[in-house]
């Protein structure tokens, strides 16, 4: 079975690899787990801005997306390691793109069995203006999907 997991740093996403531990408990073995962590920079700053002749700002910036990138590879691949030790075959993956649109593209592209996602349980203003990755995500795959919801999520 093939199991994707995308996975953002809120306890929501811990939520959601928890309960997929608990639910495949000793079928771990013959289940691959990707865990994705999809990096969603504004639009002016994606890429790199090149260093600037007297100034620190380039580098700087630079420096902050290296930064955030790092941070990213290190959650992607502690929740990995995390179903490694629950017996599952894992990987942490990250992508640079809106997270909606990067969690499908790589549905369509690896072809799960499952998608399981946590949700924040955001409603009413915050919704319309965050938008719901996990709403998007069971709307249009073209595998099942699994929603975990925490209550209180922040």
């Amino acid at each position: 079975m093939k199991i994707l997991l995308p996975i953002d740093d809120s306890v929501c996403s811990q939520t959601a690899a928890h309960a997929l531990a608990g639910q495949i408990c000793g079928k771990g073995d013959d289940v691959e787990v990707h865990v994705l962590h999809v990096i969603q920079w504004p639009k002016i700053l994606s890429g790199t801005i090149p260093p600037v002749p007297g100034r620190e700002f380039g580098e700087e910036f630079n420096n902050f997306l290296a930064t955030r990138r790092q941070q990213a590879r290190t959650l992607a691949d502690g929740m990995a390691r995390f179903l490694r030790n629950a017996g599952f075959q894992a990987v942490g993956l990250v992508r640079e793109a809106d997270p909606k649109q990067a969690i499908l593209e790589y549905a369509a592209e690896w072809k799960p069995d499952l998608i399981v996602v946590g949700s924040h349980g955001r409603r009413g203003l915050e919704r319309i203006a965050l938008g719901s990755v996990s709403e998007a995500v069971m709307r249009h795959a073209h595998c099942s999907v699994q929603i975990m919801r925490h209550s209180p999520c922040a």
